[in-house]
């Protein structure tokens, strides 16, 4: 069973929840920025799924608002956004095609070969120095800021191959999928969906490859 870390966005606590379900580590409360739990309740004899603000479930920080809203709501409002996207397939497909145009051709990765070899002239000439005892912090400071370069231009380069594979499994999804969904669909939302914040009876549903759908539940 997997487990995925959580921090609260507005007090910095971090959580750890299972990933038993596809919805648990990803559905947020945007009132306190706390994650929805799934919750078995019971209101009044009436047996019943739901998911609930963390904060409202522990009432340990402060006050939070948050409606309760049920599963198979919850699961309802996913289906319509994904069906939603699905409905209006080519106009989506057209923005992600472009998307992913200007991820390849815009942000062309950046070579990290040359840094390399500037790094390696540097630890030359670091070496010299120091062993005729001269001064060698200019040199030391061109290598430390050297080598932070070249972390941000990996991660840089990192980041923008993940989102080019979001956008291309989204746009497969598009292509491939027939027709619309009847039911809710576990592995699809892990493969699909990035992000799902709740605020009152409305659902923001953000997809993977940055498409964002609103629904009412």
């Amino acid at each position: 069973m997997r487990r995925a870390n959580i921090r609260n966005g507005k007090t910095g606590k971090k959580r750890v929840y299972s990933n038993k379900y596809a919805l648990s580590s990803i559905v947020f409360c945007k009132e306190c920025e706390d994650v929805f739990r799934r919750v078995h309740w019971n209101n009044r004899g009436y047996r019943s799924i739901v998911w609930r603000c963390v904060s409202r479930l522990e009432r340990k920080t402060h006050l939070c608002s948050a409606e309760t809203i049920r599963e198979d709501e919850l699961h309802q409002a996913i289906v319509q956004a994904i069906n939603e996207v699905l409905t209006k397939k080519d106009d989506y497909l057209a923005m992600l095609l472009e998307n992913i145009e200007t991820v390849l051709n815009e942000n062309t990765d950046k070579p990290t070969a040359d840094i390399d070899e500037k790094l390696e002239e540097l630890q030359m000439e670091l070496l010299r120095l120091a062993n005729s005892r001269e001064d060698y912090d200019d040199v030391a400071e061109e290598i430390y800021r050297l080598r932070e370069l070249k972390q941000k231009v990996m991660l840089k380069n990192a980041t923008r191959e993940g989102l080019r594979q979001r956008i291309e499994e989204m746009t497969k999804f598009l292509q491939d999928q027939p027709q619309q969904l009847e039911v809710y669909d576990d592995l699809l939302v892990r493969r699909l969906i990035e992000k799902i914040t709740i605020y009152e009876r409305q659902v923001t549903i953000v997809f993977k490859s940055g498409i964002e759908v609103k629904k009412e539940v």
